[in-house]
């Protein structure tokens, strides 16, 4: 790379929630090696408040306008050429390919215009100017990134993902749980949905599992996006009468503030499995065709994760084409003593905390 100072930099990840907050340690430590850096995200339109909230390790978001190959979004190159043109005339120092494993982003990427380029390498696609490395299939999410950092000569040892809360966040919050009743000693939140239909443990068997350990004495709330009031609503109806549904009523900080002062979380491999792992909230995944060496939480003692691992695992499928076994195969009984065992543990923990005092 060349010697002038890096004080424009361009990161190209146009994902959603859950692959942002596993992008976290990266951005982490590229703020902490250009401290002065003027920070810009291309992302998805969402994530403005993303970049809001991150205010201290990204400084603008430009909103990708989609392109072939990309179906977060209307898959057409119309917007493109002007989009990439634009970005050329802000004469960045260094654009970093954040968004996946190469290829076609690395194209965008490098009409991008920067002084020098970074990123990864899919299988077989040729060396790149620039900083490149071979997509490390064999790493967490979270770690990929940092690897990238480090090629980069970064110092990104920490993987630890990250929620900053702010004071609307925690007024929103205090307002649900008054509105609600929320007893958080006693509070399980149970989040059945994810985005792709493919990775979603069969809403009846949540019910099931919220069932159980209401009648156990725990208190349950069920989470999700307006979009999913049905589901939440389903399992809210079979896990009784005082279950709380909180479909459509959290924002992500107050759902992260939540979160953080519940007991347990059970939900599917999706984006609330990583606020869990930011908020350090202790946690039963039920991995659903996903990659779970990519997925999964980094602390596997904080966070269980269950999964059955069929032969067409990992899935690349929107809605199983097949029996969905990888999810029929993992049974109630077995997230229900991951929930109970969780739960017995972080009940020492708390024992152990007060004992300390």
């Amino acid at each position: 790379m060349s010697t002038r100072p890096i004080e424009r930099i361009v990161i190209f990840r146009a994902l959603q929630l859950g692959d942002m907050l596993c992008a976290v340690p990266a951005l982490r430590a590229l703020r902490r090696a250009y401290p002065r850096a003027h920070v810009v995200l291309v992302g998805l339109p969402w994530a403005a408040s993303f970049v809001e909230r991150y205010a201290h390790l990204l400084d603008e978001l430009i909103v990708f306008p989609g392109a072939i190959g990309f179906p977060e979004q209307d898959e057409t190159d119309a917007h493109l050429p002007q989009f990439l043109q634009s970005l050329r005339e802000r004469d960045f120092d260094l654009a970093i390919q954040l968004h996946g494993s190469g290829g076609v982003a690395n194209d965008i990427v490098e009409r991008m215009g920067a002084r020098a380029n970074a990123g990864f390498l899919k299988p077989g696609e040729p060396m790149r100017e620039g900083v490149f490395m071979h997509w490390p299939d064999d790493l967490p999410e979270p770690a990929r990134y940092t690897a990238l950092m480090r090629r980069l000569g970064i110092d990104a040892g920490d993987l630890s993902l990250e929620i900053p809360l702010t004071a609307a966040d925690a007024r929103e919050r205090d307002a649900l749980t008054d509105e609600c009743a929320i007893v958080y000693d006693r509070l399980v939140l149970v989040h059945p949905g994810a985005q792709l239909p493919s990775r979603r443990w069969p809403a009846e068997r949540f019910g099931e599992v919220a069932r159980a350990l209401s009648k156990a004495g725990w208190q349950i709330a069920v989470t999700g996006s307006a979009s999913e009031a049905p589901l939440t609503a389903r399992v809210a109806c079979d896990a009784g009468a005082n279950a709380i549904d909180l479909a459509g009523r959290t924002s992500l900080g107050a759902l992260a503030g939540i979160a953080g002062r519940a007991r347990l979380v059970v939900c599917n491999d999706t984006g609330l499995s990583h606020v869990a792992a930011a908020m350090r909230a202790p946690s039963v995944v039920i991995a659903s065709g996903s990659d779970t060496r990519r997925w999964a939480p980094v602390d596997l003692a904080r966070h269980r994760v269950l999964a059955d691992w069929p032969a067409c695992r990992p899935c690349s499928f929107r809605e199983c084409p097949y029996s969905h076994e990888c999810a029929l195969n993992v049974s109630v009984q077995a997230v229900l003593d991951a929930a109970f065992a969780q739960l017995q543990s972080t009940s020492r923990e708390e024992m152990l905390l007060h004992a300390n005092d």
